[in-house]
């Protein structure tokens, strides 16, 4: 990363921050505390990771006063192209609750690390990425966009297909004072993306299998586990891999509350983070797989059984009352868990015989797309 910053406002300076700058600022993380609870409670679970992993400061990001680090955690074995599951949250700040599930999964984890032998052998030969906070300052305002009023999550250079220009949640270029800003055309990605693809870039690109979920909330009355494509209703390159993971999933907990499917099935966007490294990653390597997935929490139920938080900017987004908040902390866990299952143990559902490829792309194209 350059020293100089392109993106620099009197109002919202990004600060890019040099490698020997970060190991400094790495060996003193006391100057973060208080920031934000999410940020405290990822710094309290950093001396857990010990010998099995680092914390790596990514960046900064200041507003006014106050200077917010970007924090990503690597875990497992050095070697770059093992397994790799991968969870990003807080791409939204209003979306508190993404930040606070991949937490509680994370903390469960280092937990399990301490004594658990099972757990230790199994990141001995695959890796975990996290990066828990990507938009700090948005977090910090109680906004769903960064600092900028840039909506990260539409702000990537790709452009949705057949998509209303009136249609503003898609993504737009009119103000940042409205949300869904997409940023100025003639501009680069925000910093905080930039860095976010960056890490993703250097950390689980070089896996041969690679999962990642990125959690979000604010849509719908049921959670929603989404795959690509965000910017089209035409089919992505890795239907049958998904169906197969799918099937699995079904099949190992048949209860589960997840509705798998497209996310243009609901919605197509312009910008979407996911996609354009999706299609990245597929233009630099057709052999390795990539798989990025979007956690939907529907936050209408929360807002459903308690009318009041629709009063309540946060409680749009976020459960508030102190028992939904729990039940939600512990609900996805077992989803991650069976996640970083199936790419230590990918050989079940990504090798096909041609005729099984065939067959799983069909019924993928039928179940989704109506094909």
């Amino acid at each position: 990363m350059g020293s100089t910053d392109k993106f620099s406002t009197k109002r919202y300076p990004l600060k890019m921050v040099e490698p020997i700058q970060l190991k400094k600022a790495l060996s003193d993380l006391s100057h973060f505390s208080g920031l934000l609870p999410e940020l405290d409670e990822l710094l309290e679970l950093s001396p857990l990771i010990g010998e099995f992993g680092s914390l790596k400061l990514l960046g900064e990001v200041c507003y006014g006063d106050h200077v917010f680090p970007l924090l990503g955690v690597v875990l497992g074995t050095l070697d770059k192209s093992a397994p790799t599951f991968s969870v990003c949250a807080g791409v939204h700040g209003l979306e508190r609750i993404g930040s606070q599930v991949t937490l509680s999964y994370l903390r469960t984890f280092l937990n399990f690390l301490q004594w658990d032998k099972s757990t230790q052998d199994t990141l001995r030969k695959s890796r975990l990425i996290f990066f828990p906070i990507v938009n700090p300052v948005g977090m910090y305002l109680k906004r769903r966009s960064n600092g900028r009023g840039v909506d990260l999550m539409r702000n990537a250079p790709v452009s949705g297909e057949k998509i209303s220009p009136f249609s503003l949640y898609s993504g737009h270029r009119i103000s940042p004072k409205l949300p869904w800003f997409r940023g100025s055309p003639d501009s680069q990605m925000e910093y905080e993306a930039q860095v976010l693809c960056q890490f993703i870039q250097e950390e689980v690109f070089p896996s041969r299998l690679a999962i990642n979920v990125d959690v979000h909330s604010g849509y719908g009355a049921k959670d929603r586990f989404w795959f690509p494509y965000a910017k089209t209703k035409n089919p992505f390159g890795h239907l049958p891999e998904v169906l197969a993971l799918k099937k699995l999933f079904d099949k190992t907990y048949p209860n589960h509350i997840y509705r798998i499917e497209p996310q243009s099935c609901q919605y197509v966007t312009h910008g979407d983070l996911w996609d354009y490294l999706y299609d990245l990653h597929k233009e630099q390597d057709s052999i390795k797989m990539f798989l990025p997935f979007c956690l939907e929490m529907g936050s209408w139920l929360w807002v459903r059984k308690n009318f009041k938080q629709a009063f309540s900017l946060l409680g749009v987004f976020n459960p508030v009352l102190k028992h939904r908040l729990q039940r939600t902390l512990r609900r996805h866990l077992h989803l991650f868990d069976f996640l970083h299952r199936a790419v230590h143990c990918s050989t079940l559902w990504t090798q096909f015989k041609s005729d099984e490829r065939t067959q799983l792309q069909n019924q993928a194209l039928k179940l989704w797309y109506g094909h």
